[in-house]
């Protein structure tokens, strides 16, 4: 545990170093978020490219404290991270198109299905022996499923000042302790590093925020935990093989499936922004985003905590707590109006 806490400790120190750096190139390149509709919250421009500094930390802790020379997973993660952190950075200074986006996102994907990150088993509740099935040739196409989905997850849900790390954050120390309890300690020290470059990045980002992480960092985050969790939760305990990881992740996981949900209902695109995400409902009742911050981040505390306790559980108990949580999450939507179809 000592080697873990050491990373923790080294990534938060970078990230807090390097952001003011980074801050400044991104005001010389040009990269600020100019507020030009009324989705965004800030009023005034603020620079973008944030994430630089998380990748950094993480990247120069990764390289110092990992065994030698790095195994083919860790030479994934961190190709696979560098080419997700490059397409957030084009993005950030010269907007792609989302069909761009996606293809860069399946690319560095495919960078970790390469390096041997993938996913062989799925959850089986019906198999009483294992508890778990084969996936066969599917393997692939549920890999790159899971990392683009949950690196697009993390990408919407980075609306508000500090959301995004703080939640990145949370799902770092859920897994940490889902590794830890089933030794994966590989996972344990990536989860370690990457919890403090998001720390590390909080204050700088926190409401009033000094600069974004924008595409750079929301993606980086994202696609990191999905590779990650891989390693630590679904290739660890067969109980836990899918319930864990998206409880884990599930504040930035059910926030998109339920946008997808809303924005089919009011037969609008699929990739097009809206302002029927949870922190913009949060917004609308009246909370600060400093409040509507906090909400969240207790939301995600919750589903780590559920997610630590399902490790406990049997295959069909885990099945069970996901499937109340899904029930809870859609009657609370429906509720806070995240459902509700567009007047005309």
């Amino acid at each position: 545990m000592g080697k873990q806490f050491l990373m923790f400790c080294t990534a938060l120190i970078v990230s807090l170093t390097v952001t003011p750096f980074v801050k400044k190139f991104a005001v010389k390149v040009g990269a600020m978020d100019v507020p030009k509709d009324n989705r965004r919250v800030h009023k005034v421009p603020i620079p973008l490219i944030g994430g630089l500094a998380i990748y950094l930390a993480f990247t120069v802790v990764v390289l110092i404290f990992m065994p030698k020379p790095l195994s083919r997973t860790i030479t994934g993660l961190l190709l696979g991270g560098t080419v997700i952190t490059a397409a957030g950075l084009i993005d950030d200074l010269r907007p792609l198109s989302p069909k761009m986006k996606l293809l860069l996102q399946i690319i560095a994907s495919g960078v970790l299905v390469y390096f041997g990150v993938t996913v062989k088993f799925v959850t089986n509740p019906f198999d009483r022996v294992t508890g778990m099935s084969d996936i066969g040739f599917l393997s692939i196409p549920a890999t790159v499923f899971w990392i683009v989905g949950v690196t697009n997850a993390f990408n919407l849900i980075d609306g508000l000042d500090g959301l995004a790390a703080g939640v990145a954050a949370i799902s770092c120390i859920t897994l940490f302790i889902v590794s830890v309890l089933n030794n994966r300690m590989t996972a344990a020290m990536l989860t370690a590093a990457l919890a403090g470059s998001s720390i590390g990045f909080i204050p700088y980002n926190f409401n009033p925020a000094k600069i974004f992480m924008g595409d750079t960092g929301a993606q980086f985050l994202g696609f990191m935990l999905a590779a990650i969790s891989i390693e630590g939760a679904i290739k660890s305990a067969a109980a836990i093989v899918i319930t864990v990881p998206i409880l884990a992740l599930g504040l930035p996981i059910y926030d998109t499936l339920i946008a997808i949900v809303r924005r089919c209902i009011n037969k609008k695109p699929v990739m097009q922004g809206d302002k029927g995400h949870l922190h913009h409902r949060l917004l609308d009742m009246g909370l600060s985003q400093k409040q509507a911050v906090t909400v969240m981040y207790i939301i995600s505390a919750l589903l780590g905590i559920t997610a630590i306790f399902a490790t406990e559980l049997t295959t069909v108990q885990s099945f069970i707590i996901l499937i109340a949580v899904l029930c809870i999450v859609f009657i609370f939507s429906k509720k806070a109006g995240m459902l509700k179809k567009k007047e005309r």
